[in-house]
């Protein structure tokens, strides 16, 4: 049988991916990236490539491979994505999450669009090319990374502090979450994230005098707490336009918008609006509440989280206001905490993007935008690494692509993988 390379193979790559459990809840007690680690780095064997896998603790497994360019000395790009998945419950969905079904033109399943389509895509891109004897212009670094769902401890941060010769020459990078479409009046925009928040997922601790619930008593650490926690969670942040939001306004409204008129102009967005909206100010997001044991008796210590994200260029002012909500008898420490990273939106590898999606997607166009959440590139980005989000995908109209992240029914249909694959051939030929 003759071998299926490219975007012949990708949708068949991404169902093989889905259908091993890599799911990671956060607590270092799954089944790991290994399994799914062993058949990318087998898939990449098979065209001549030397894999590694790389393991920071049992089971949890990093793939890295370097494809040799035609020009050497030129600086390498990183091509990345993650191989596990967030936690999911089968009964709520139509297809089983690990089935990697696929029906009514797309492929079903948990990591569908977060991202074992991008992985399925690097995969049948490079294997195509080499299989054909295509080097790119210059070394790509392929890197497909564990945990990157729990902030990368054993994935991308572990690589960039154990392993940082995988990265050497590397100065430029492309993985998750951009590059898919959203069809406007203006016509089909896709977005390439060039900016991400940052991360400050805080434990915020209270302590006042126990004693017995049918006392009177001021120094209660549970008032304390919740009072600290509203004022958090009602706090109105003031918009703060960073230069990747004002690209955003001018590439889709063709002007400048100002601040008293972002979030207005974010509510023509349609399905848009949820993601955009996010990006245009500070979040503090109460999640967790815990005090207490018994109805009549007062506790000590009260404790909450709090998921905190910061734009780029706003993590001072983020924490200050941070602390004088709080007020004095609060205290914070970090569960996790990371960088907010901007890239500029021009260059040569902007300028590889745009020209690839247009000449698969004549009269599109591609306009940056800013992702509340975070990706691997965090962890890249302390080694002198820009980057952006480009998974590129030509989506249905009606489909709430974002809003699959983590839910129920992920899927992507096989039309898209097929585009992407399309698009990434041309862009690691122009880049």
């Amino acid at each position: 049988m003759t071998p299926r390379y490219g975007e012949d193979e990708v949708a068949e790559l991404c169902r093989d991916l889905i259908r091993i459990d890599s799911v990671n809840a956060g607590d270092n007690a799954g089944p790991g990236e290994r399994e799914a680690a062993e058949y990318v780095a087998g898939k990449l064997s098979e065209v001549g490539l030397e894999p590694r896998i790389l393991e920071s603790d049992r089971g949890r497994a990093n793939v890295v491979a370097r494809v040799e360019g035609t020009d050497p000395s030129r600086d390498a790009l990183v091509l990345h994505g993650h191989l596990d998945v967030v936690p999911f419950d089968a009964a709520d969905w139509t297809h089983h999450p690990l089935s990697g079904e696929i029906a009514d033109g797309c492929v079903w399943g948990r990591g569908a669009v977060d991202m074992k389509d991008m992985d399925a895509m690097i995969l049948a891109v490079v294997r195509r090319r080499l299989s054909e004897g295509r080097r790119p212009p210059r070394d790509v670094v392929l890197v497909f990374t564990a945990d990157e769902e729990a902030g990368g401890h054993y994935g991308a941060q572990w690589l960039a502090g154990r392993h940082p010769e995988v990265f050497e020459g590397c100065t430029e990078a492309i993985g998750e979450v951009g590059g898919f479409s959203v069809t406007t009046e203006k016509g089909r925009l896709y977005l390439i994230e060039a900016a991400e928040k940052g991360i400050a997922w805080m434990r915020l601790t209270a302590k006042g005098r126990a004693g017995h619930g049918s006392m009177l008593n001021d120094d209660n650490a549970v008032t304390e707490l919740a009072e600290a926690v509203g004022r958090l969670g009602r706090h109105k942040w003031p918009v703060r336009l960073t230069p990747t939001v004002q690209a955003f306004f001018e590439e889709v409204f063709g002007t400048e918008v100002k601040a008293e008129d972002a979030e207005a102009a974010v509510a023509t967005l349609g399905p848009l609006a949820r993601m955009i909206g996010a990006t245009l100010r500070n979040t503090t997001n109460p999640t967790m509440l815990q005090a207490g044991y018994k109805a009549n008796v007062i506790p000590q210590i009260a404790t909450a989280h709090v998921d905190g994200r910061f734009l780029p260029g706003y993590e001072d002012e983020f924490f200050q206001t941070v602390d004088e909500l709080l007020g004095p008898n609060v205290t914070r420490e970090f569960v996790y905490h990371d960088v907010a990273v901007e890239t500029p939106f021009k260059g040569p590898l902007v300028k590889a993007m745009a020209d690839a999606l247009q000449e698969e997607d004549p009269g599109s166009r591609a306009v940056p935008y800013t992702l509340s959440g975070g990706t691997d590139l965090k962890a890249f980005s302390r080694l002198g690494i820009s980057g952006y989000g480009f998974a590129p995908l030509r989506l249905p109209e009606d489909l709430d692509f974002s809003g699959m992240f983590h839910g129920v029914d992920e899927r992507v249909p096989v039309d898209s993988l097929r585009f992407g694959v399309r698009v990434l051939d041309r862009f690691l030929e122009y880049c």
